[in-house]
């Protein structure tokens, strides 16, 4: 067992830095960055900011992280806070991508054959959108290993009850859509009598309830989740409601895995169903309750984003190493095997014929992380104390757009509110930072998806005081 174990963390630690070495570095995300935040108030006995303008889903996983990281969120040697919580982060970050990478492997291995699960791994570690939200540490990454994780434990022992819940529990402080995975599997579980148990039940609404307690307690309403999510959305004016999920999720599913895997999973989808039906079941009834649960939150008025999707992706990249390799599963003298067979030769030419062009998305990726790990690292830069031409002693401390205020927060060492987005109003005083190029703020500062791009100026009374090649500092204090 303890061999086995050390193997599981050897291939995780293995995996994680194939990650990095194929993206070369990581970022931590505006959301993750507003999570170390909260945590670090939160240890010094400070309500965090849940409601600040366009504040990002509290997760209360998350959140706790950022409360073990506090100690890690003083000054650095070189007067920059935060500097090791988010190292930290980071690493974390790609030990997730590690994971889910393994539990990918193992899953195709257990449903099907190891060179299954083998493709489906080298599938899902080298799309574009995997990688990029993995290395800027998206709670997503280790939501879909929790999930996939729960899928594992109940393929090695069927009804496996407590354990699957206790994952999706764990992955229910990330995402809310591993609830509605608890609720199938308990009513699952409900249908064979030796299995009835209502501790099952407390554990399955374990983690909206924590959720919940967690909103409560901070903002005083339950619902402020949801309702603050809504709202972003609304302001943002992100594309939401059920009547654009046919149109939008399909999309959204094939910018994450690309043609030739959507091809070889539904074939390899229909053949697993067709000739392997016991193995397969698991995977696909996963994929229809992940569906399932993505279309509820966008009729709860919550956005259609591409990282929502992360989970059925996963799926069909197994079920697309099916559609290459799944023929071998079968008896030899199978009749299906050879037409099988040949569709998976199909399935690995159109693999092979676009990997050129997954080669460039991830060279790009590369390219982009390490242009805004720059842009970021200047940002640092007039941080330090001294001389520190960016400080918390002459507040507030205005950037172009919100995008920067949870980074400014945890460098400076301040609460979220201390740094204002110019988009929201323009103090007469106090310090003003602006991209110095427009390519800055188009690589950094602004979405593409963001309604106002306007840069405004710093006020005629603002004094420049410091910049360098992706920042100008003004102050009036």
């Amino acid at each position: 067992m303890a061999l086995a174990r050390a193997r599981t963390l050897g291939a995780v630690a293995l995996l994680a830095t194939l990650a990095w070495a194929l993206v070369g570095r990581g970022l931590v995300n505006y959301d993750t960055l507003y999570a170390v935040v909260w945590g670090r108030d939160l240890a010094r006995g400070v309500k965090p900011d849940y409601d600040a303008v366009l504040a990002p889903t509290p997760h209360p996983l998350a959140t706790l992280g950022g409360v073990l990281l506090a100690p890690l969120s003083a000054a650095s040697d070189r007067g920059v806070h935060g500097e090791a919580a988010t190292t930290v982060v980071v690493i974390g970050a790609f030990l997730a991508l590690g994971a889910l990478a393994w539990v990918v492997y193992r899953l195709g291995a257990e449903w099907f054959n190891p060179a299954v699960g083998f493709l489906a791994a080298a599938i899902v570690l080298t799309r574009r959108p995997v990688l990029d939200f993995g290395a800027r540490a998206y709670v997503d990454i280790p939501y879909v290993a929790l999930v996939l994780g729960a899928l594992l434990v109940e393929t090695r022992r069927p009804r496996a009850g407590a354990p699957v819940l206790a994952l999706l529990a764990v992955a229910g402080l990330l995402r809310p859509e591993a609830w509605l995975f608890s609720v199938a599997y308990v009513a699952w579980l409900w249908r064979a009598p030796r299995a009835r148990d209502p501790r099952l039940i407390a554990l399955a609404l374990a983690a909206p309830v924590l959720w919940a307690l967690s909103d409560l307690v901070v903002t005083g309403d339950p619902l402020h989740s949801l309702t603050g999510t809504r709202g972003n959305a609304q302001t943002l004016e992100r594309i939401t409601g059920l009547d654009d999920v046919p149109l939008t999720a399909p999309r959204r599913l094939g910018e994450i895995l690309r043609e030739p895997v959507l091809v070889g999973a539904a074939g390899g989808g229909l053949l697993a169903l067709a000739y392997l039906r016991p193995r397969a079941l698991l995977g696909a009834a996963a994929g229809v309750v992940a569906i399932v649960a993505f279309c509820v939150l966008a009729a709860a008025g919550l956005p259609i984003l591409g990282r929502y999707l992360l989970l059925p992706a996963a799926i069909l990249a197994i079920f697309c190493g099916a559609g290459a390799f799944g023929w071998a599963t079968l008896p030899r003298g199978d009749p299906h095997r050879r037409p099988w067979a040949w569709f998976g030769v199909v399935t690995l030419v159109l693999l092979v014929v676009f990997t050129p062009a997954q080669v460039d998305r991830v060279q790009a990726l590369r390219r982009a992380l390490a242009r805004q790990d720059g842009i970021q690292a200047d940002l640092a830069t007039l941080v330090r104390v001294p001389p520190g031409a960016i400080r918390a002693s002459c507040a507030p401390v205005t950037v172009p757009n919100h995008r920067p205020v949870p980074l400014l927060a945890l460098q400076l060492d301040v609460r979220p509110r201390v740094v204002v987005s110019a988009q929201e109003r323009r103090p007469a005083r106090g310090t003003w930072v602006e991209p110095a190029t427009g390519a800055v703020a188009r690589d950094y500062i602004l979405d593409p998806r963001d309604l106002d791009k306007r840069i405004a100026p710093p006020p005629a009374a603002f004094e420049p005081v410091a910049g360098n090649p992706s920042w100008r500092v003004f102050t009036r204090c």
